[in-house]
């Protein structure tokens, strides 16, 4: 399961210069076709309410091998996503950041849910969701 935080719905119109043009259409295609060179599939979401992605966590965890997730704003501040995502074991778990979080402001430096990824990715654009899917895979395959 692919999971987008608030605000992904905008990509590519809101702030182009951290985010780039790529659309979240544009990075379900990339996740698709990396998730098709190990033989999987995807499911991705995008949700600007924190609940209906703590929802989403729990589903993955019953229906879905891994996570990779942009928690986006969350990231900072969703003490509820990270229990969420504990609850998770077992599953691997990738957070990806399109921007180098760590490069901007001062609070979004610290991200509650690294604490419990096995992975994280950032500044490397959307490209990065490629990578976390790669990931992800590898991971699910090493077991």
């Amino acid at each position: 399961m692919i999971l987008n935080g608030p605000n992904l719905n905008l990509l590519g119109l809101r702030q182009p210069h951290i985010y780039g043009t790529d659309t979240l259409a544009d990075v379900e295609r990339l996740c698709v076709e990396a998730a098709n060179r190990h033989g999987a599939t995807v499911d991705m979401r995008q949700s600007n309410h924190e609940g209906q992605l703590v929802d989403w966590v729990q589903e993955a965890r019953e229906h879905h091998d891994g996570i990779v997730i942009n928690p986006a704003a969350y990231s900072h501040t969703s003490v509820a996503l990270l229990d969420a995502l504990s609850a998770c074991e077992g599953r691997p778990i990738v957070e990806v950041h399109i921007s180098n979080i760590h490069r901007r402001e001062e609070f979004r430096r610290h991200s509650y849910v690294s604490g419990v990824a096995d992975a994280v990715i950032a500044g490397c654009g959307v490209q990065g969701y490629a990578f976390g899917v790669e990931r992800v895979c590898q991971l699910i395959t090493a077991g």
